[in-house]
């Protein structure tokens, strides 16, 4: 071989080893840019998921009212700057009634790490409360926190739990089922047995009636399989039927309007839901209105601007007044002008009753 082919042949050997010299590092340098990127990714999504605001809803049953008030507090969340997806995630349970499922789900919930727990109904708040001392929890629709053993006292909860009152202005319902209906002499209650609001609401009910002359007959009942067969009973025992905020007779409210009205009796109730599932009437606080307070007072927690302990439990100082016109005709009732003037007249949705 010639001293000239073999320089030649060195310099390709030399150019072929720099070419894979500069194809090592370029790879090396081109992995390291990948790993940090990657690393970078992960910590961004680290960082956004530990942003995000976790917020667990445990709503004791499905029905208008308590439907009405979940989306009073999602809605209210949304407009305080907490989008789910964005910044919150919204973790959803329902119990459908029942105590297991509901410990069950609160449980869950907890696990989570939720940063702010709702319970809708007093079944539902008193899962949480068992599951939890620490973590956040807002009260939607308990109508008597103190004797549910939720909290201390209305104005200094002094625990991790706050919230909203439904608390109906009972006497004024039962004052208003005399007006429509003045010729009444009995008023049957019909309530669940199980339910500790509705015993107090139907005490303070029994008072407000038999100072205005009417005679009280109790019918409480387990549970949603006995109501069809005692308004039955007890449409026989009296003139109009009083129901308090109660989830099981809510929950049942199309059977209740339907066996009152074959026998021809009226249902005053304490939910603007109820009466448009064919009640007759009612003073009650907007179910929705109460969801929006909800979902207010969990996304002041969220905010870091208040403390369950020290935020008082909030209560509606007024009720709106609420007539089913078909049900008044349906009964031969004539409202009264005065109370045509001021309330809110409403008819039976279809599907409800």
């Amino acid at each position: 071989m010639s001293n000239e082919n073999h320089q030649t042949s060195h310099g390709k050997a030399l150019t072929a080893t720099i070419i894979v010299i500069a194809l090592i590092l370029v790879g090396g340098f081109t992995y390291e840019l990948g790993r940090r990127h990657a690393l970078g990714n992960a910590k961004t999504a680290s960082t956004s998921q530990h942003a995000l605001k976790r917020v667990g809803i445990l709503q004791y049953v499905s029905h208008p009212a308590l439907d009405q008030i979940h989306k009073g507090v999602v809605d209210e969340l949304k407009k305080e700057g907490f989008v789910e997806g964005k910044n919150i995630q919204i973790f959803d349970q329902n119990g459908q009634a029942d105590q297991s499922k509901l410990a069950t789900m609160s449980e869950q919930l907890v696990n989570k790490k939720s940063d702010v727990l709702v319970g809708i109904a007093t079944p539902a708040a008193q899962a949480l409360a068992n599951a939890t001392t620490t973590t956040p929890i807002v009260l939607g629709a308990v109508t008597d926190p103190v004797a549910a053993g939720l909290v201390h006292d209305m104005k200094a909860p002094g625990k991790n739990i706050t919230g909203v009152s439904d608390q109906p202005p009972v006497a004024a319902e039962i004052k208003l089922g005399k007006q429509l209906i003045p010729q009444a002499k009995t008023v049957g209650m019909l309530y669940a047995s199980t339910e500790v609001n509705s015993k107090s609401q139907v005490e303070t009910a029994s008072k407000a009636a038999e100072a205005l002359g009417l005679k009280v007959e109790k019918f409480p009942v387990p549970s949603t399989n006995e109501i069809a067969q005692t308004v039955q009973v007890m449409s026989d025992k009296c003139d109009f039927i009083y129901t308090p905020l109660d989830n099981t007779i809510a929950n049942a409210m199309p059977t209740v309007t339907e066996e009152a009205n074959k026998k021809g009796r009226p249902v005053i109730n304490s939910v603007d839901t109820m009466v448009k599932q064919g009640g007759l009437a009612t003073i009650g606080v907007n179910q929705y209105q109460l969801g929006i307070q909800t979902g207010k007072m969990a996304a002041q927690i969220l905010k870091g601007k208040g403390k369950p302990a020290t935020m008082p439990v909030y209560t509606f100082s007024t009720g709106d007044t609420i007539i089913n016109k078909e049900q008044a005709q349906h009964f031969g009732i004539t409202i009264p002008a005065d109370l045509q003037k001021n309330a809110k007249l409403v008819t039976t949705e279809v599907g409800q009753q």
